[in-house]
């Protein structure tokens, strides 16, 4: 099969390159999915399980990308709740090779069944991004009705989701992000728009919850931002400074199916709409990568098969 690889750290988004690949096994609990579409964080080059498996030990080359939506083509030894031939989506397992490949092998309890009315393009935008807003959001974040949260990057995979989410929890949405994403963000339910570029994000008055996404110098100015009870919630790196009267967490996102398939009914419903960018066949996502989506609102999807 083809499939993206990686051969060392050294090499970074420059070493991505189209290979091949034996298919892969499928062990105890696995199923093999052949991907139709799949994601991937700009930022994975860098995490520990992206070069060793769970035991510490070297695994390059390396395949990554950890969102997929696909089809099950084989099970492995004890696998129940999914049947060969069965559209699904979630998340590929973090030290193991991952979904930029035609097929890959994943956990079967990472995985939820796809309605037949879902693309696997829509499909592959939400497992990273819409666990992590949920989780952002309520989870570690405990927002309420009534309160405001502030939300970095709103126009991009988490963002433009957690923007939806919290709105229809009835929280008011500051968004931010680029002076091109303010359209989108105020489209997707955003109340209001700080735009990084040019407004001063320290004007955007107190809140209850930020989301951040950026980490660094945002991170660090948003502290501020958080009101006596507050919460600051980022996946991008671990805090260095704590809200006043107030806390911070940094998590990773879990695998969670039952959210899974609550999210993907949101979808279904029309009360929840991920936000797709650039669509690339296998082939280009080294230079997506490189790019990262970050000019484009939204998921940037890589297509290893037709739809």
């Amino acid at each position: 099969m083809q499939a993206i690889t990686v051969r060392s750290r050294d090499a970074g988004v420059g070493g991505l390159s189209l290979t091949d690949l034996p298919h892969p096994h499928a062990a105890e609990n696995d199923v093999i999915v052949q991907v139709r579409a799949a994601g991937f964080t700009p930022g994975e080059l860098d995490w520990p399980g992206t070069w060793v498996d769970r035991a510490g030990r070297d695994r390059t080359p390396t395949v990554p990308g950890h969102e997929l939506s696909g089809v099950v083509t084989e099970l492995g030894y004890g696998t129940t709740g999914l049947t060969v031939g069965q559209r699904v989506f979630g998340l590929a397992d973090w030290t193991r090779n991952g979904s930029l490949a035609e097929y890959t092998a994943v956990e079967a309890r990472n995985l939820a069944p796809l309605p037949a009315d879902v693309s696997h393009t829509v499909a592959a935008a939400l497992p990273i991004s819409g666990l992590t807003a949920w989780q952002g959001l309520f989870t570690h974040g405990h927002l309420m009705t009534g309160q405001t949260a502030l939300i970095h990057g709103a126009a991009g995979g988490v963002g433009s989701i957690a923007v939806q989410l919290a709105r229809e929890a009835g929280a008011r949405v500051i968004g931010t992000g680029r002076t091109s994403h303010r359209d989108t963000a105020l489209g997707l339910g955003a109340d209001t728009f700080v735009d990084l570029e040019t407004d001063r994000l320290e004007d955007s008055g107190e809140v209850d919850l930020v989301l951040d996404v950026f980490g660094g110098d945002v991170l660090e100015r948003s502290t501020a931002l958080v009101r006596a009870g507050g919460t600051l919630v980022t996946i991008a790196t671990p805090p260095t400074v704590q809200p006043v009267d107030g806390r911070a967490v940094f998590f990773v996102v879990e695998p969670d199916r039952a959210r899974l398939a609550d999210l993907v009914q949101r979808v279904r419903d029309g009360r929840l709409r991920p936000v797709v960018g650039d669509v690339r066949p296998l082939s280009d996502a080294p230079a997506a990568f490189t790019r990262g989506g970050r000019t484009v609102p939204g998921k940037t999807i890589i297509q290893p098969g037709t739809e």
